[in-house]
C-alpha cells in the first residue's frame, strides 16, 4: 500500500502542472485582462465599458487589443501611453508570455502566490482570511448530509415499498426540487427580519461583541449565525446520497451470499452490518471527495452573496470578474491540489472498510 500511496503523490505533480498550464493559458486568452480592468477604473467607467474602452480581441498579454492596438485605442480616450506601459510594468505584463508562464510554475513549486492585484493583501493572506467561511458552510453541510442520508438510505432500504419509504421518498424529492438560494430567501424573509420573525442574524460569521463572550456562548453565537446558511445549504443534498445508499444496499441484500447468511439462521443486524455494510458503503466512499469539494468550495458562493459571508466562493467569483490573476491561479493551485490528496484519502477509505481491496496489486 505504501508504494501505491507514493505512486499517487508522484501523479499528482504533472496532474497540477496540466491544470495550471491549461488554465494559464485559457485564461491569457480571455478578453478584458487586468491591465483594462485598471484602465477602465482610471477613465472613471464600470467594468461593462471595457468593451468600448479595449475593443474585443484579446493581445498576447491577455488585454484586449483592436485592429489598431490597444494602447492606440485607450490613448485616443485620453491616457498616455506611458502611463499604460507603466500600469503593465506593475501587474508583470510587460514580460513575455512564456516568462510569466515559468516564473508563475517556479512561485507555485515553493508554494509563493504572490499578491493580489486589486486587493491589499497576499493570495495567502486572503485566502486564509475567507477560509473558516468555507470551512463552517462546507464541513458542516456535508457532516448533517452524511449523518442523515445514510441511516436514512439503510432504513428505506430495508422497509422497500413500505408508507416509511413512500412518504420519505416524497421529502427528500421535494426537497431537492427547492432551489438552495430560492430557499435562502425564503429563510432570511421569514426567520432573519425580512417580513415576519427576527430571529437569526443576517450577517457575518460571528457577532462584533464575539471576543468578549464566554467559551459556551462563542460556541452558540458561532452555530446561531450559521443555522439558516447551512440550511440553506443542506435542504437539496439529501436525496442524492439518500437513493444511492437505498439502492445500493438493496443490490447487496438481494444477492446469493446474503440468502446463504440469512438460510444459516444468521441475524438480520449481523448480515446487514457485518457483510452488506461493507460492501454498499463503497460506492458511496467513491464520490465522497466530489461531494466534499462541491459543498466546500463551489456549492456555497450564492450562499455566501445571499448572507454576506466572505468565503472562498465569493473570494473567486469576485476575482475573476476581475481578472485577479493572483488570486485565481492560487486559489485553483490550493483546490486542485486538495482534491487530488482528497482522492488518495478516499482510496485509503475503500481499504478500510473493505480489506479485501489492493490497490497496489492493480
Amino acid at each position: 500500500m505504501a508504494a501505491y500511496i507514493v505512486r499517487r503523490l508522484l501523479l499528482v505533480i504533472p496532474t497540477l502542472l496540466a491544470i495550471i498550464t491549461l488554465n494559464f493559458f485559457i485564461v491569457q486568452a480571455t478578453p478584458g485582462g487586468p491591465v483594462d480592468q485598471a484602465v477602465a477604473k482610471m477613465l472613471g467607467m464600470g467594468e461593462g465599458a471595457l468593451e468600448r474602452i479595449t475593443g474585443s480581441h484579446s493581445d498576447s498579454n491577455g488585454g484586449l487589443a483592436e485592429a489598431g492596438g490597444a494602447d492606440d485605442t485607450r490613448g485616443a480616450r485620453g491616457l498616455d501611453p506611458e502611463v499604460i506601459a507603466e500600469i503593465e510594468r506593475q501587474f508583470g505584463f510587460d514580460r513575455p508570455l512564456h516568462e510569466r508562464y515559468f516564473t508563475m510554475l517556479w512561485d507555485y513549486i515553493r508554494f509563493d502566490f504572490g499578491d493580489s492585484l486589486f486587493r491589499a493583501d497576499s493570495v495567502i493572506g486572503l485566502i486564509v482570511d475567507r477560509l473558516p467561511v468555507s470551512i463552517s458552510l462546507g464541513l458542516w453541510s456535508t457532516l448533517i448530509i452524511y449523518l442523515v442520508s445514510i441511516p436514512l438510505g439503510i432504513r428505506k432500504a430495508m422497509k422497500h415499498h413500505s408508507h416509511f419509504d413512500i412518504w420519505t421518498s416524497w421529502v427528500i424529492v421535494i426537497g431537492n426540487a427547492i432551489p438552495g438560494f430560492l430557499f435562502a430567501i425564503l429563510l432570511i424573509i421569514v426567520f432573519a427580519g425580512g417580513s415576519y420573525l427576527d430571529w437569526f442574524p443576517l450577517r457575518g460569521l460571528v457577532s462584533d461583541n464575539f471576543a468578549e463572550l464566554t467559551w459556551y456562548e462563542k460556541v452558540i453565537d458561532y452555530f446561531w449565525h450559521l443555522a439558516l446558511p447551512i440550511l440553506a445549504m443542506v435542504i437539496g443534498g439529501f436525496a442524492t446520497l439518500t437513493m444511492l445508499t437505498k439502492n445500493s444496499f438493496l443490490d447487496e441484500i438481494n444477492k446469493q451470499y446474503v440468502m446463504t447468511a440469512r438460510a444459516k439462521g444468521a441475524m438480520e443486524r449481523r448480515i446487514l452490518y457485518r457483510h452488506v455494510f461493507r460492501n454498499a458503503m463503497l460506492i458511496i466512499i467513491a464520490g465522497f471527495p466530489a461531494t466534499f469539494i462541491s459543498m466546500f468550495f463551489t456549492g456555497s458562493l450564492l450562499i455566501e452573496v445571499i448572507f454576506s459571508l466572505e468565503g472562498l466562493g465569493l473570494l473567486g467569483f469576485e476575482s475573476t470578474l476581475q481578472r485577479d490573476y493572483p488570486v485565481m491561479f492560487g486559489t485553483l493551485y490550493i483546490f486542485g491540489l486538495l482534491g487530488l490528496l482528497i482522492g488518495i484519502v478516499s482510496d485509503l477509505a475503500y481499504t478500510w472498510v473493505d480489506p479485501r481491496i489492493d490497490f497496489e496489486s492493480r
